[in-house]
């Protein structure tokens, strides 16, 4: 009966000391790992997309900003054109006027001088009191055309050439030399020469004679 007591009372110790050696259960809520991985992660994670939102944010400030500058450019560039196109419909008719008594040839305005006549330098003297020059010939069209306007076939019209000895060449006042492919020149090529026109052919004749001229002046504005 006591061995029966005694082995009770070794199991019962047994039992007890099992239970009281076995591991500590863990906790509800309590990290399986290490607790400051996991917090790493959440802060990159919401980092990265702080990052993402802030790059489509500036992304949509840039092309609003492109946006608003290519209108108001467009708006400028509009509003210039028009005022552009309203200046030159108010100043283009007022650039097709001539002088009173001036003739619109070509886009240069002539004056036929006529009533009196005059050796060549004084003929270019009196063009240049009337802010003109005497007149330069482009081609044999536009020959043509100021030989129809000349007022009567008996009358000559010195124009803006002459003969100069030392090149021995004909040259315009405005420093250009004449090509004879377009104008032909009758008469001598010599010292105190120059050349005027009739209503059929380019004459060359003496300076010192007096006879008509032809001023020949640029289109400007008329009040």
């Amino acid at each position: 009966m006591d061995g029966q007591v005694m082995y009770a009372e070794l199991n019962v110790s047994r039992n007890s000391d099992l239970k009281n050696s076995s591991p500590p259960s863990v906790p509800q809520g309590v990290c399986q790992g290490p607790c400051w991985h996991q917090l790493a992660l959440k802060v990159v994670c919401a980092g990265l997309v702080l990052l993402f939102l802030a790059v489509i944010g500036l992304s949509v400030s840039v092309i609003s900003l492109k946006l608003m500058s290519s209108s108001t450019n467009s708006c400028t560039g509009d509003v210039q054109d028009v005022q552009k196109n309203r200046n030159e419909t108010t100043e283009r008719p007022s650039l097709l006027k001539c002088p009173t008594d001036w003739i619109l040839l070509r886009e240069k305005c002539l004056v036929f001088i006529s009533s009196s006549t005059q050796n060549w330098t004084n003929s270019l003297a009196d063009c240049l009191t009337k802010e003109a020059i005497l007149l330069l010939i482009q081609d044999q069209e536009e020959l043509t055309l100021i030989q129809h306007q000349l007022p009567d076939e008996g009358l000559n019209f010195w124009i803006g050439l002459n003969f100069t000895l030392s090149e021995k060449k004909w040259k315009w006042i405005n420093g250009s030399f004449l090509n004879s492919n377009i104008l032909q020149i009758n008469g001598e090529e010599k010292e105190n020469n120059c050349a005027y026109i009739s209503k059929t052919k380019v004459v060359s004749g003496n300076c010192a004679a007096d006879i008509n001229w032809i001023c020949q002046n640029k289109l400007k504005h008329q009040k």
